[in-house]
């Protein structure tokens, strides 16, 4: 059971999926502000997100 997946908004790359929380901006600085697939820039203010019930 994974509680969080970050994908890139561009190009749907999973930038992060695990069961430790981790906030946006350890992502964006792990990437180095963007996305490693697609090169878009990364941004702390989300753009769409979506809540699923963990299964």
């Amino acid at each position: 059971m994974l509680p969080q997946r970050v994908i890139c908004q561009g190009c749907k790359h999973i930038l992060y999926e695990g069961a430790e929380l981790k906030p946006p901006d350890e992502i964006i600085h792990m990437y180095e502000g963007k996305c490693p697939k697609c090169a878009k820039k990364l941004s702390l203010l989300p753009t769409d997100v979506e809540v699923k019930p963990a299964r």
